[in-house]
């Protein structure tokens, strides 16, 4: 892995900056759980197709937790970081091996889109046991099934759009 430099901490920033838009820009209430559906989980996957596992994390993370924190979800931003950041932590490292053993990267990134959908309703799930108890929890599950699922259907459709640009812009 590279050391940071100007133009991998502007892509990463870029990056965070596409998922607090994306997370803030169409949100979708759910009904009986005070959050919400929204394309930003696209942009998550997104991070670990493109950046390395670092900056994956950092701009996913950072990106989503900002979103929260400006949207008035304060208390969901360490946890918003975590599972966002984790989810294209292991997005990345798992869409880079499965190119780098020959499969093709139109398999890998929907499998990226399956790490996001469990991390997120399985990561939300247990955290709001502890904040709210299992039976708001698993009233969530629905929700953040169907977000991530959006996800992988989003960011599958803007893969091939996007990959020469962020190529370009890659150190």
């Amino acid at each position: 892995m590279k050391p940071f430099n100007t133009k991998k901490l502007v892509t990463t920033a870029l990056f965070a900056a596409l998922c607090c838009v994306a997370t803030m820009s169409i949100r979708i209430p759910t009904p009986g759980t005070s959050g919400y559906i929204h394309p930003g989980d696209a942009v998550v996957i997104l991070c670990g197709v493109f950046l390395d596992p670092v900056s994956a994390f950092l701009a996913a993370g950072i990106g989503s937790c900002m979103a929260d924190l400006l949207g008035g979800y304060f208390i969901y931003v360490p946890i918003t970081f975590l599972i966002k950041g984790l989810t294209a932590y292991l997005g990345s490292r798992l869409f880079h091996h499965m190119t780098s053993q020959g499969k093709p990267v139109y398999a890998a990134v929907p499998a990226c889109g399956i790490i996001d959908i469990l991390m997120v309703a399985g990561g939300y799930c247990a955290c709001e046991c502890v904040l709210y108890g299992a039976a708001a929890a698993f009233a969530s599950v629905p929700a953040n099934l169907v977000q991530g699922i959006s996800g992988l259907v989003i960011s599958s459709v803007l893969y091939p759009l996007l990959r020469k640009p962020v190529q370009l812009a890659r150190v």
